[in-house]
């Protein structure tokens, strides 16, 4: 098993759980320049979720930046363990409970659509790094660079 740190961890099971209802996803997704979220998925439906992955209250009070993920998704969603202090996550926020081996939805986050151009660059990107990750992981030395 890969050394993975809290934080991948919940990511694991996040996604474990997302695909039981049709997503797939990418970790450590780059949106945009300066932006890196957690976990990036992809519905059935084209929809995008931004899930951020905290394993502590100092990890959760370290993120000056997630106001900026919204506008690249449709959801937002914190992942956390049944021990962190959910009273500190925003409440216009989801609310997604997890560990290594799967995850539960406890609130979802409101729907606020991205505009149909950036769905187009976003879902194009995605698939761009879900493509260039698993070229990486077949042929470890080509060099692939994930952006």
């Amino acid at each position: 098993m890969l050394d993975l740190q809290p934080g991948q961890l919940l990511a694991r099971g996040v996604a474990r759980h997302l695909r039981s209802h049709g997503f797939v996803s990418v970790e450590e997704f780059v949106p945009t320049r300066g932006l890196r979220v957690d976990v990036m998925g992809l519905g059935p439906k084209g929809e995008l979720w931004v899930i951020e992955c905290k394993s502590s209250r100092a990890d959760f009070q370290a993120d000056s930046k997630w106001q900026g993920y919204l506008e690249w998704c449709d959801r937002y969603f914190w992942a956390v363990d049944l021990e962190f202090p959910t009273d500190l996550l925003p409440e216009e926020t989801g609310l997604i409970i997890a560990d290594p081996y799967d995850a539960e939805i406890i609130r979802m986050a409101p729907e606020d659509k991205v505009a149909p151009a950036r769905r187009k660059v976003m879902v194009q990107k995605f698939a761009t790094h879900a493509a260039r990750r698993l070229q990486a992981l077949r042929d470890p030395g080509v060099g692939v660079t994930i952006s």
